[in-house]
């Protein structure tokens, strides 16, 4: 019983950490800019003593799905979507170079470029400041113009370039701060080869029905495992009535 019990039990155990992945994923599904988490069960060896053929199925991350979401155009100057492959550096909370698609840009009443989470936007030169513009247009290689307030078109002036990077995917893992990070707290060089739609805004790659789909699947594996508990539970109660009536 007691194997029996341990089985159903490691197997609930490993349902329930899908399904939140899925439920993440899920509540993510109109996040700009947001990539869907992976997972799957994979075999792992019990440790410890006893038989080295004993295995337990066991949920895994497998990473994010870097896919590109669909594009929503919106009109907003201060939008922005990565065409492909690609981050926008930003400054993270803790003062370090991170990354991010989502491309909700802010301006603070300082005038600081910042995210939707309020992280400055890094330039050629640190955190973009832009003074106060008439009119604010960001161009496909992330650069920066404005017309000054008060001036015409005529007057149009650059302001900064915003740092586009493209390292190495295997070396981007995310933060706490929900922020991409490079291994070791490093800094990705900009790569003039990433571009940006403007006035446009990234979706989330999730599938709804997909994610859903997988929930009801893992629903059922789960009723099962307490199934497998309950008759457990009830093997056990049955012997114990056969030894008490002898």
């Amino acid at each position: 019983m007691d194997r029996s019990l341990y089985v159903a039990m490691t197997g609930a155990t490993q349902i329930m950490r899908a399904q939140d992945v899925v439920s993440h994923n899920l509540a993510n599904a109109s996040t700009t800019a947001f990539k869907s988490e992976l997972d799957a069960f994979q075999s792992l060896p019990v440790l410890g003593p006893g038989q080295p053929s004993r295995i337990n199925a066991v949920a895994e991350g497998l990473g994010r799905d870097d896919s590109q979401g669909p594009m929503q155009h919106t009109g907003r100057a201060l939008d922005v979507a990565v065409r492909g492959p690609g981050w926008i550096a930003v400054q993270a909370p803790d003062g370090s170079e991170a990354y991010t698609r989502a491309g909700s840009l802010q301006l603070t009443a300082a005038g600081v470029l910042t995210d939707a989470e309020g992280d400055p936007v890094i330039g050629s030169g640190g955190p973009i400041t832009i003074p106060d513009s008439a009119n604010i247009v960001i161009g496909s290689d992330g650069t920066i113009s404005t017309v000054p307030l008060g001036q015409g078109p005529s007057t149009v002036s650059q302001v900064d370039r915003i740092k586009l990077v493209n390292p190495d995917p295997t070396q981007l893992s995310k933060g706490s701060d929900g922020l991409m990070h490079l291994a070791g707290g490093a800094a990705a060089n900009a790569d003039p080869t990433v571009l940006l739609a403007p006035q446009t805004l990234e979706g989330s790659n999730v599938n709804p029905s997909a994610e859903l789909v997988r929930m009801i699947a893992l629903s059922r594996q789960y009723d099962m495992q307490v199934r497998s508990i309950k008759t457990a539970k009830d093997d056990a109660d049955s012997s114990l009535k056969l030894l008490q009536a002898n």
